[in-house]
């Protein structure tokens, strides 16, 4: 196992490719040997998800999940004449010693407007032999905007413990507010469409999909931003 104390991600091929395991410390601190020997020797299972996307090279600076979408090709749509496109990790990848299902994903409203919350529902299950912990992401995509939006954008997340063979229930209580952006004339907006939501350990590792269509005025005006989606465990 290779770890990493470092204080931006790395373009490290040959080592993804070598190491049986790569712990990222970061910038631990003075007890991070301790935390860091704890994970080496099985004593805690780790559950960090990256907040940035690794590349493979730097010639794929600057790289992030939430890009926009293109017409024609690009490096998100071939890959390159000596590598992939793809991140080497991306944004919200993290692995533990344990696996997880996801399953039974249920969204309340086909149809939303704007002021009310949508509640997103979903099984989490712990199918490995370890207690471990994983961060389930949210991502929606709004694919039919007046103006060109993400392919994924994160609106949630929720960390949950899980002893082997538990499942538990996860819900996101989506703001349908909190999909607004700023129009051409810099206005705050939420614009009717289909949204698609799409629930996984990454950015990447997308495990649930489904959708629902926010309803009412193609354009309404929004007073503030919303940054928070609530999220209950049961």
């Amino acid at each position: 196992m290779a770890v990493l104390v470092n204080g931006r991600p790395f373009a490290m091929p040959w080592l993804a490719e070598n190491a049986n395991a790569i712990l990222e410390a970061w910038l631990p601190g003075e007890e991070g040997g301790i935390a860091i020997a704890d994970i080496l020797f099985g004593e805690k299972n780790p559950g960090g998800k990256l907040p940035i996307s690794f590349p493979r090279s730097v010639g794929q600076v600057p790289i992030f999940y939430n890009v926009k979408p293109s017409g024609m090709r690009s490096n998100w749509y071939v890959d390159y004449v000596s590598e992939k496109a793809t991140p080497l990790y991306s944004f919200g990848h993290g692995l533990s010693f344990t696996k997880f299902e996801y399953g039974g994903l249920s969204i309340d409203q086909k149809q939303a407007k704007v002021g009310e919350i949508v509640n997103i529902t979903l099984k989490i299950k712990n199918t490995g032999k370890a207690t471990g912990d994983e961060v389930i992401q949210l991502y929606i995509r709004d694919e039919y905007a007046s103006t060109p939006r993400p392919v994924k954008e994160l609106k949630g997340y929720q960390r949950v413990t899980l002893n082997p063979n538990e499942e538990r229930t996860v819900t996101f209580h989506l703001p349908v507010n909190q999909l607004a952006f700023y129009d051409e004339n810099l206005k705050l907006i939420v614009e009717s469409g289909k949204i698609l939501i799409m629930v996984g350990g990454s950015s990447e590792d997308i495990q649930l999909r489904g959708e629902f269509e926010i309803t009412g005025k193609p354009k309404a005006k929004v007073k503030d931003r919303v940054f928070v989606c609530p999220v209950t465990v049961k």
